[in-house]
């Protein structure tokens, strides 16, 4: 019998007086981040959640994100993260889909929330307001922690494939015990780290390899709630951090940060780790050269919780490779019949492990369909050179990564073929320096309609978080068609 939250407890036990969480000044140590979530399962449960129940978390990464995901965990219930700039029919979709008996938010995020809990016909509360906090000190701690399995879930993340529609990825408490505690072995992260918390926590990176690693080591987490370089790079050397975890598009404003700032230096940090989209290796040079510190780099998706493969610590580190397998995990390439292409070829990225989720909630077409023989299908194309090194070559899919973020174009697609002006329209992705690619959207009005590009774009940018929606609109007469007449994304041209 497990429960993520048990690493909690034990490291609570064990270091009460350390630090877990730093925001600026305010700092919370393990014995108050642990008694402060024991009285959140206690809220829970006088609430009437039981075990097994979903409940949506919209948080930045502030302090109470960790006590309030703790505190679901220790309840017994799944955490169903999601990020705090949604819209109310986004928030609504995925609360409806796996029938999410409450959603905990905060201010800057109620209304939205609010609005979709309402029409689902939940509760929502904001966990930051004094009367939460009233309510908190008014119920006994609840010691106990619910037990659960290995296979019991703990996570429901919603991500999307070129359906547009979310799937709610479902982690067990085995799938992210066993990815946390390999990437804390890793990245050999103890009580002695300060670890850069601006990675989200409601996405599987921050989650796994900042706070889940953390609190299981007994490390410090310094948190950032929305990615500024010049913060960042404050922090960093405020906070003495030791371990620096984040996408790409972070390490490049990082970079232009650190030069803005001269004079400014990091000492500290004896570690880097990336993921999330691939690392131009002339960055990857740049800022081990700035900072003084090794990036490593790491593949993995929300079905996997997430690290599938780590770059070597150390050892040979081959810039532009994610890697190889983490321990316990095996990697194949194979076709589209499931074989595996001959040595040398490119194929589609397959994992078996104790990391991989149970399933998509509910969704049991979509499982059929990502799984074959027991291997989860990643969608991703990589070859593998003769150390057993893996490159991602290309995605499979036509899901487009801006600073991170995942964006599935038929979401957006979809959205504006609601406006009254669109005739057809495809999404793609175009190279950005900053937040490795942007989204684009080439689109034919309706015969003697008009809108203008710029009305396209805040037509969908109303409707969805800020960084789904198009930056770019282009206006074509028609959008190229192959002989069935589906749109042919791939001759469209990259830059409008």
């Amino acid at each position: 019998m497990t429960n993520l939250a048990r690493n909690l407890a034990r490291t609570a036990e064990a270091r009460p007086d350390s630090p877990a969480l730093r925001l600026d000044d305010q700092v919370l140590d393990y014995r108050a981040l642990d008694g402060r979530s024991a009285r959140v399962a206690s809220w829970l449960s006088a609430e009437g959640v039981a075990p097994g129940d979903r409940v949506a978390i919209m948080l930045p990464n502030i302090p109470d994100f960790a006590v309030v995901y703790y505190g679901v965990l220790r309840a017994g219930a799944v955490v169903v993260p999601m990020n705090p700039l949604l819209k109310a029919g986004e928030i609504g979709y995925s609360a409806g889909d796996c029938a999410a008996r409450t959603i905990l938010t905060w201010g800057a995020s109620l209304p939205e929330a609010s609005a979709a809990a309402d029409q689902l016909g939940i509760t929502c509360t904001d966990i930051t307001a004094a009367a939460f906090a009233d309510k908190l000190d008014a119920v006994e701690p609840r010691a106990e922690i619910v037990e659960r399995t290995d296979d019991d879930a703990a996570v429901v993340l919603y991500t999307s494939g070129t359906t547009g529609r979310p799937k709610g990825a479902v982690l067990t408490h085995g799938n992210l015990r066993s990815n946390t505690e390999s990437v804390s072995r890793l990245l050999d992260i103890t009580g002695t780290d300060t670890v850069f918390g601006g990675l989200p926590f409601f996405h599987v990176f921050g989650q796994t390899c900042g706070l889940n690693a953390a609190v299981l080591t007994g490390a410090c987490v310094t948190l950032l709630p929305r990615f500024d370089a010049g913060a960042a790079l404050e922090i960093l050397i405020r906070d003495r951090v030791t371990v620096m975890e984040g996408v790409p598009t972070m390490f490049v404003a990082l970079l232009a940060a650190a030069e803005a700032a001269d004079g400014a230096r990091v000492e500290t940090v004896r570690l880097s780790a990336t993921g999330g989209s691939a690392m131009p290796v002339e960055v990857l040079h740049r800022f081990e050269a700035t900072f003084g510190c090794p990036v490593i780099e790491g593949y993995g998706l929300s079905e996997t919780a997430p690290v599938v493969t780590l770059g070597a610590v150390d050892g040979v580190r081959k810039p532009g490779s994610i890697g190889t397998p983490i321990a316990g995990i095996e990697v194949r390439l194979i076709n589209e019949e499931g074989k595996d292409v001959a040595e040398g070829e490119i194929g589609e990225l397959a994992v078996r492990g104790p990391n991989v989720m149970s399933g998509y909630w509910n969704r049991p077409e979509a499982n059929e369909a990502a799984f074959t023989d027991g291997w989860f299908r990643t969608g991703d194309l990589a070859r593998r050179d003769e150390d057993g090194y893996y490159f991602i070559v290309d995605r499979k899919k036509d899901m487009i990564i801006r600073g991170g973020y995942n964006v599935y174009p038929r979401e957006i697609e979809e959205l504006l073929y609601t406006h009254p002006a669109v005739a057809e329209a495809a999404v793609v992705g175009v190279p950005h320096e900053l937040h490795g690619e942007e989204i684009s959207a080439v689109v034919a009005l309706r015969p003697g309609a008009a809108a203008s590009p710029e009305e396209l774009s805040e037509y969908v940018k109303a409707r969805v978080a800020p960084y789904k929606y198009p930056r770019t609109v282009r206006l074509v007469d028609a959008l190229p068609k192959g002989p069935t007449g589906k749109i042919l994304k791939r001759a469209i041209p990259a830059r409008p």
